[in-house]
């Protein structure tokens, strides 16, 4: 779905909205809080002070506003009051929020106090294959070039893709055309165009890339109990390349 220069401006605002909730999240020391804390803390922030909706909280049925991913987690994780983050924990924190009509969607990993030197390589990893996935955005490349660079980052590295869930079109919908896959054929797949916005989300797993999903019908974690990472942004494509719309005031220099 194209959106005119007028709706990514709309998108953008939504965008630096959202970013600004992991800067405040950033201020915060995560350890000994519980995932349901940060996650009231998270809705506060959107609604109090920014004035805004959190996006999935009554999306499917889901409760809360954000959705909260540790260690062997690979998305979808449910806020537990009983879920303490610890020292040496990994948490990948996916948060959305719409503001006048339109979604912005972001997810960060947060190392959580003295974190082991194999979950750091695996989380630096995965923030470095989510901006090769961006690197590859511009009009007239193709989706599949986004997924090939991820997977050629994460295979080098070691470690396996997800391919059971994927990033997607976004805008006034949470989910909207095209799927963005993670993997995949450089030159294949849709054209990409100026005014498409969609997102790039890549999960990386220390082991096997098979998950599966617990009895609560939302916790998706790896079958082999190895640690899972993953980071998010919402993308538009530019005339001449990539914008990101959720960038972070320290990411400036990224990618």
């Amino acid at each position: 779905m194209i959106k005119t220069p007028a709706e990514i401006e709309l998108m953008a605002k939504a965008g630096r909205l959202l970013a600004s909730v992991f800067t405040h999240l950033d201020a915060m020391t995560l350890e000994g809080l519980s995932t349901l804390e940060i996650n009231d803390r998270a809705e506060a922030f959107i609604v109090d002070e920014l004035k805004a909706r959190p996006a999935s909280k009554g999306q499917y049925g889901y409760g809360f506003v954000l959705n909260s991913s540790r260690n062997q987690v690979v998305c979808h994780g449910v806020p537990s009051a009983d879920e303490v983050l610890t020292d040496g924990d990994i948490v990948n924190l996916d948060i959305t929020l719409e503001k006048d009509g339109f979604i912005a969607d972001s997810s960060k990993t947060y190392l959580i106090g003295s974190v082991g030197p194999q979950a750091r390589r695996l989380v630096r990893t995965t923030y470095e294959a989510m901006w090769k996935g961006i690197q590859a955005v511009r009009p007239g490349a193709k989706l599949g070039d986004i997924g090939f660079a991820i997977e050629k980052h994460a295979r080098k590295a070691g470690y396996s893709v997800v391919r059971d869930y994927c990033g997607h079109g976004i805008g006034r919908e949470m989910h909207e055309d095209p799927q963005v896959l993670h993997f995949g054929k450089a030159g294949t797949g849709a054209t990409l165009r100026e005014g498409m916005t969609f997102t790039i989300e890549p999960m990386l797993n220390q082991g096997v890339r098979t998950v599966r999903t617990e009895d609560d019908g939302w916790t998706v974690v790896t079958d082999d109990g190895k640690l899972s990472a993953q980071f998010e942004h919402t993308v538009a494509v530019t005339k001449d390349g990539v914008r990101v719309l959720t960038l972070r005031p320290d990411e400036k220099r990224a990618g």
